[in-house]
C-alpha cells in the first residue's frame, strides 16, 4: 500500500512539474476579462437572419458559453474545431452556446458560419471591437476568449483557452461521465509474479459479447488515476469493456521496482493480452498506453503482428498516449530523469527523486539498444495517436514518428497539452475512446 500511494505521488508531481513549466496564455491575455462571480452584463444583439437575441432570456436557467470571436480572426478560425466539439458533447445537456462575432462584414460572417458548419446561436453588432458596448463590458481584449455563465447569470470562467472551458464544464455537469458498469479484481501471471488487474465491463446478458480494450499506464505510475478511469467509463458507456494492470513493481503487482525493464513490461502486456482474448466473452482487443506504457503497448502491438503473419493482426485497435519514444535515447546519452551515467558502464542503480526509487541496471542496459519502433513497425492495423504540443518530457515529434511509420493511422496534436494531458485530459481521453468505440464497435 505504501508503495502504491508513493508511486502516485510521484507519478503526479512528475506531471505538476512539468504543467508548472507552462505557460498559461490567460495570464497573458485574460487579465481584463470579466471576473469569476460578475453578474454578466445584458446585450440585445441579432443573429444574421435580423432576429433579436436577448442575452439575459436565452441563459436563463442554463449554463451558457459566451464565445467571442471574428471570421478574419486566424485564432478563432483555428480553434472552431475545438469549440464546436465542446458543444456537441454539452448542448445535450442543457448548456447553451452563443457566439458573439465581431465582424463588420455580414457577408464575411454569414459565410464563415455555413463554411465551418456552426449550429449555435450566432449574433453581432456589425462594429468594429474598439467599437462594441459588449467588449467593454467584458473586457475582451483578445480573441478567441470564452466567458462561461451559471444558471444564475454569473461568471463561472473566463478565458481565451477552449481546453479550460471543457474541463471545467465536465466538472460542473457530472452527470456527462455517470455510468453502470460491473467492476472485477483478478489476478494475471506476470513476467516476475502476479499481476494485479481490475476489468470494467458493462452489464450483458448472458452468452453475450463485447470488446475489451487493455490500459497500459506509464513510468512510476499505476492501473489507478482520473487518465484510465474517464477512457474506462466511456468506453463502458458504449459496450466496451476494459482491463488496466499494474506492472510488475508497480502498484499492487508482484516483483521490485529496481528489476522492472520494458522488455519484462511486453511481457507483462502481452500476458494481459492473452488473458484477454481467452475470456469467452470478449469479441475483440484493443490497447491503449500512456507514456512508457505507449511504448509497451506499440512494441506488443508489433510482435503479435509479426508473430500473426499475413493474418490481421490480434489486435483491433491501438491508441498511443504521448509514448516515451525517448528512452533508448535518453539512456543512450546517459540521462534519466536528471541524472547522468555512464551509458556503457551503467551503475548498479539509478538513484531517481532523492533514492526513493531505484532504477535497475538492467533497464539502462535493454533501453540502450531497445528496437522500440523497429518492433512496431510491424503492426499495420487501426491505430491513433495522441500528442501534446508542450510535452517536455517526449516531444510530440516521438509521437509524430509513429503515426508516419504506421500508414493510415490518426494524428492528433494538442495545443498546449503537456505529457500528463493536465490542461485538459478530458480532451484527450474523449479522442481515445471516440475512436475506440468507432474502431471497435
Amino acid at each position: 500500500m505504501k508503495r502504491t500511494v508513493f508511486l502516485c505521488l510521484l507519478s503526479l508531481c512528475c506531471i505538476l512539474y512539468v504543467q508548472a513549466q507552462q505557460h498559461d496564455l490567460d495570464t497573458k491575455y485574460a487579465t481584463e476579462l470579466i471576473k469569476k462571480g460578475t453578474a454578466a452584463p445584458n446585450f440585445t444583439l441579432k443573429t444574421p437572419q435580423s432576429t433579436k437575441i436577448q442575452l439575459a432570456k436565452i441563459s436563463k436557467g442554463h449554463y451558457t458559453v459566451l464565445d467571442f470571436w471574428a471570421s478574419w480572426c486566424p485564432d478563432c478560425r483555428k480553434d472552431l474545431p475545438n469549440l464546436q466539439r465542446i458543444y456537441k458533447r454539452f448542448a445535450p445537456y442543457g448548456v447553451e452556446f452563443v457566439g458573439v462575432s465581431f465582424d463588420t462584414n455580414k457577408e464575411a460572417w454569414q459565410n464563415a458560419i455555413d463554411k465551418y458548419d456552426i449550429r449555435y446561436t450566432q449574433v453581432s453588432d456589425l462594429k468594429n471591437m474598439r467599437e462594441s458596448q459588449v467588449v467593454a463590458d467584458y473586457g475582451v481584449k483578445w480573441i478567441p476568449s470564452m466567458v462561461l455563465l451559471d444558471p444564475e447569470g454569473k461568471v463561472v470562467l473566463s478565458t481565451v483557452l477552449s481546453d479550460k472551458l471543457e474541463k471545467t464544464l465536465y466538472e460542473l455537469i457530472p452527470e456527462t461521465y455517470e455510468v453502470e458498469s460491473e467492476r472485477e479484481t483478478v489476478s494475471i501471471d506476470g513476467d516476475h509474479g502476479q499481476l494485479s488487474a481490475v476489468i470494467q465491463r458493462p452489464p450483458m446478458q448472458a452468452g453475450e459479447q463485447c470488446p475489451m480494450v487493455i490500459l497500459c499506464h506509464g513510468f512510476g505510475g499505476n492501473k489507478e488515476g482520473q487518465m484510465f478511469d474517464l477512457i474506462a467509463d466511456t468506453l463502458c458507456r458504449h459496450g466496451i469493456a476494459s482491463i488496466r494492470f499494474d506492472f510488475n513493481g508497480h502498484g499492487e503487482s508482484d516483483g521490485e521496482f529496481q528489476q522492472m525493464t520494458i522488455p519484462n513490461e511486453v511481457v507483462d502486456a502481452r500476458k494481459v493480452y492473452e488473458y484477454v482474448r481467452d475470456l469467452r466473452y470478449v469479441s475483440k482487443v484493443g490497447i491503449v498506453g500512456h507514456s512508457q506504457g505507449g511504448v509497451v503497448t506499440a512494441m506488443l502491438a508489433g510482435q503479435l503482428s509479426e508473430q500473426a503473419g499475413a493474418e490481421p493482426s490480434p489486435l483491433s485497435a491501438v491508441v498511443l498516449l504521448a509514448p516515451a519514444g525517448t528512452i533508448r535515447n535518453d539512456c543512450i546519452r546517459g540521462s534519466f530523469f536528471g541524472q547522468s551515467f555512464d551509458p556503457l558502464d551503467p551503475p548498479a542503480y539509478l538513484p531517481l527523486f532523492g533514492d526513493r526509487m531505484r532504477l535497475g541496471q538492467d533497464y539502462i542496459k535493454t533501453a540502450f539498444r531497445l528496437p522500440i519502433y523497429e518492433t512496431a513497425a510491424h503492426y499495420h492495423g487501426p491505430a491513433a495517436i495522441i500528442h501534446g504540443t508542450a510535452d517536455r518530457l517526449v516531444p510530440y515529434t516521438y509521437g509524430l514518428r509513429f503515426h508516419q511509420q504506421w500508414t493510415g493511422s490518426e494524428y492528433y496534436e494538442l495545443d498546449g497539452q503537456d505529457h500528463g494531458f493536465t490542461q485538459n485530459l478530458y480532451h484527450a481521453t474523449n479522442l481515445a475512446s471516440d475512436f475506440l468505440v468507432r474502431t471497435l464497435k
